[in-house]
């Protein structure tokens, strides 16, 4: 925590109108004297509810930020908290449409100086990307924090063609909160007006998304990849390497053409001043030097420094959780990175070796299960982190390298070329990289996922015809990562990786007849005089009390949040249409004599032909049901 160079003050609820008569809700932190002394603003826009969504993470950034001489304004998307109107989809054009009323508003404010910035984490950071794209004049930069420019090639719904599992987790999320009523003492006795029209209304999200297996115009929208040249002010890229969305950040900034700055630390899914694996950074301060800059015209030398800052990682054991993952800075000037070099890698009957050799044609039809020590997507920082590989590699076809003799450096993205065939139309393959320890552990250090009926684009998927060789190209994960001398590269390929993604309509076997793995390679160099970050400051914390298990309370506001659930991922190993997926989760909020309460159940099946998607809806307001919605739906497979 910190002291305040301003007196900050709280605007705990204000409606901003839009033109159709819609308003949304805002929460705005302001230095006290702004009216007089008036400052740029930061928008943070999202969907989930700024009264007691985000509300922790909210208490540590926005106060921090008016603190500092900045309007920190948090505003609820249409049909979410407190604000009016429905929400239909994720980025839909209504959403960024009613972003530029609200930046237009927030420049014309009292308090305002008339420039606007844009920031927010996955949802926030990919709709700052999208707003950006369409330049309303008073929004002069952005921080773009876990997001993507592609919608399908990198979010939590498709990998390389693939669905992914976390999909499943999110989409149940994010069916619940959009149930969950505007607060009583914010919006008066209107609340369960609102409250029963977004239960009448809310949309069955996962059955869109399922019904766009290719990527097709619906996801063509709002991914800024398909217009670069669209955003024209400053963005600052930042990502973790054990997040989901770091891919995107070495590809906009190559792609960018606008000011840029880029940001990979260790972390999961979370602000960087908070955020694990360790270790945390400054990053308030950091954003300040950014917002000093391009919306108060403050030379803070932020655009003299390297152009992407990079946290290089050692060699650790495998583990679920990790508090932090040592590691060194490094900076680069742009991307890609001048002087990296190719260590190519062939598969051959003695592992991976450094020139080509024979490899007699090797067959992978791996277990359904493969893929128990995968972790999750997008990770957070708990344990949801990849543990362990020996049991998934001893499962999976393994190549590997003798013992190193020097530390290989990698930074970005390692390909896999292969020469393959398929007995079955529709198959994957997955590749893992892993550091295998002296000791026998491995631990991934990236991987990659193919729908092999993807091998030519994601827009026009192509069966395979059984027994047709062909040449195909797995870019995994950019890292940034040290493999020590004395330990071994392995890569390990498998046909299933459960529940990371879902399984192919049938039990395939890809044979391998040849092929290639490229390692991105940074030379050594001398030790690199970078600026230090700041040890992280934050504002003061939310107050929270636990009330009992599973029941937490709000003491500023006197909520009390209940939450309760379970997921249920099953396959067995010999019958990929076995795999099925529920979850349920159960949601109270509660003050005084008020309370509601949101049941919802998502069921996941397949055949060889179709998923079929189960959901059910339930709510009460006290002891009287409101609400009961069911969903029974047949959606064909897409190559999928």
């Amino acid at each position: 925590m910190t002291a305040f160079a301003r007196d900050v003050r709280v605007i705990e609820h204000t409606m901003i109108p839009l033109r159709d008569g819609t308003r949304l809700a805002a929460r705005i932190w302001l230095p006290r004297d702004a009216e007089q002394d008036p400052v740029p603003a930061i928008l943070e826009y999202l969907p989930y509810r700024k009264r007691d969504g985000t509300h922790e993470r909210d208490a540590l950034t926005h106060p921090y930020l008016a603190g500092h001489g900045y309007a920190a304004v948090r505003v609820d998307i249409r049909g979410s908290g407190e604000s009016d109107g429905l929400l239909h989809d994720e980025y839909t054009r209504q959403e960024q449409d009613d972003a530029l009323e609200v930046i237009a508003w927030l420049a014309a404010q009292p308090w305002c100086s008339g420039a606007v910035g844009m920031m927010g984490i996955s949802w926030g950071g990919f709709n700052a990307l999208q707003v950006a794209a369409r330049r309303p004049p008073a929004l002069k930069a952005i921080v773009s924090i876990c997001s993507t420019d592609d919608r399908y090639r990198d979010d939590v719904h498709y990998m390389g063609g693939a669905r992914l599992g976390a999909g499943l987790g999110w989409a149940s999320f994010f069916f619940r909160s959009m149930c969950h009523p505007p607060d009583p003492l914010l919006v008066g006795d209107r609340w369960r007006a609102v409250w029963r029209e977004r239960l009448a209304h809310v949309p069955m999200f996962l059955e869109a998304w399922l019904r766009h297996q290719r990527r097709d115009a619906y996801w063509r929208h709002g991914s800024i990849c398909e217009d670069y040249g669209a955003i024209r002010c400053p963005v600052y890229l930042v990502g973790g390497w054990t997040d989901g969305y770091t891919n995107a950040v070495p590809r906009m900034l190559a792609r960018l053409s606008c000011p840029r700055k880029g940001l990979i630390g260790p972390w999961a899914h979370a602000y960087p001043h908070f955020a694990r694996p360790g270790p945390q950074i400054g990053f308030l301060q950091e954003m300040l030097r950014w917002w000093d800059r391009w919306l108060k015209g403050i030379d803070t030398g932020v655009m003299d420094e390297p152009m992407l800052r990079a946290w290089m990682m050692q060699s650790v054991r495998p583990a679920r959780h990790h508090h932090t993952l040592p590691g060194r800075w490094i900076g680069e000037p742009g991307w890609p990175p001048p002087g990296i070099v190719t260590h190519r890698l062939f598969l051959a009957d003695g592992g991976l070796e450094t020139e080509e050799a024979a490899l007699a044609p090797q067959s992978v039809c791996t277990p359904q299960t493969v893929g128990r020590h995968a972790g999750e997507w997008c990770p957070f920082g708990g344990a949801d982190q990849a543990g362990d590989q020996r049991e998934d590699d001893a499962r999976s076809l393994t190549f590997e390298t003798p013992p190193l003799e020097r530390d290989l450096d990698i930074l970005g993205a390692p390909v896999l070329t292969v020469e393959l065939a398929s007995d079955k139309p529709v198959a994957h393959l997955v590749a893992r990289l892993c550091d295998v320890h002296p000791s026998g552990e491995s631990l991934r250090v990236s991987y990659g996922v193919l729908n092999l009926a993807h091998r030519d684009g994601h827009e026009t998927p192509v069966p395979l015809a059984a027994g047709q060789r062909y040449r195909v190209r797995i870019q995994l994960n950019d890292t940034g990562c040290v493999l020590p001398a004395g330990h071994r590269v392995r890569l390990a390929l498998s046909t299933t990786y459960w529940p990371l993604i879902w399984p192919s309509p049938e039990k395939a076997a890809v044979t391998i007849f040849g092929g290639s793995l490229d390692l991105p390679v940074r030379p050594p160099r001398e030790p690199e005089a970078l600026r230090p970050f700041a040890e992280p400051q934050t504002a003061a914390p939310e107050t929270i009390t636990t009330v009992r298990p599973g029941v937490q309370r709000i003491e500023r506001i006197g909520l009390e949040l209940g939450s309760e659930g379970t997921s249920t991922f099953h396959v067995d190993d010999d019958d990929p249409l076995s795999a099925i997926a529920e979850l349920r989760r159960a949601d109270t909020l509660a003050r005084d004599a008020w309370k509601v309460r949101i049941e919802t159940r998502l069921h996941l099946s397949c055949t060889r032909d179709a998923f079929r998607l189960q959901a059910s809806l339930r709510a009460w307001e006290g002891d009287e049901a409101v609400c009961a919605r069911d969903w029974d739906r047949s959606i064909a497979r897409d190559c999928l």
